[in-house]
């Protein structure tokens, strides 16, 4: 099962669509603050020196996890207090994410959501570098959303 901490957001329903995208042999638990456009532009700039507001930023606990079991020996120094291994932050503009919302069509709570599973995924160990990959992690995106019951119209 996949934990979801965010102070500001009900993203339970996602950690549940998210059962089958990671094997584990103990609960997984990640961190989603949302922050204003200014903030994620200094984050941006500090950790991936690029001075611009973007939508998501992930900050993974874990390295070289893309599709392996993660087992909760292998990472101890991970556990959080709840006994969950620890996968990282998610960083989520709410500015873009209004931005983003009414450019796409869709609602506000769509687009947290789509940012979310997207942040998870980059904590997961996937990313859209190339072709290949990004296909990969939008067909995963995509089966998350279906079981949310927010997939693209």
């Amino acid at each position: 099962m996949l934990n979801i901490y965010c102070d500001d957001f009900d993203f339970s329903r996602l950690g549940k669509a998210f059962e089958g995208e990671a094997e584990s042999d103990c609960g997984l638990a990640a961190e989603i603050v949302f922050a204003g456009g200014e903030e994620i532009k200094r984050l941006n700039a500090e950790m991936r020196s690029v001075d611009a507001v973007t939508d998501v930023l992930s900050f993974p606990s874990l390295d070289g996890v893309r599709g392996k079991i993660l087992k909760k020996e292998d990472y101890p120094t991970e556990i959080d207090e709840e006994g969950n291994l620890f996968l990282g932050s998610i960083a989520i503009c709410t500015q873009r994410a209004r931005e983003q919302a009414e450019e796409y069509g869709h609602s506000y709570e769509r687009e947290l959501f789509y940012l979310a599973a997207h942040g998870l995924f980059h904590l997961l160990g996937y990313d859209h570098m190339t072709e290949a990959d990004k296909r990969e992690m939008r067909l995963r995106e995509e089966r998350v959303m279906e079981k949310l019951g927010l997939a693209r119209e």
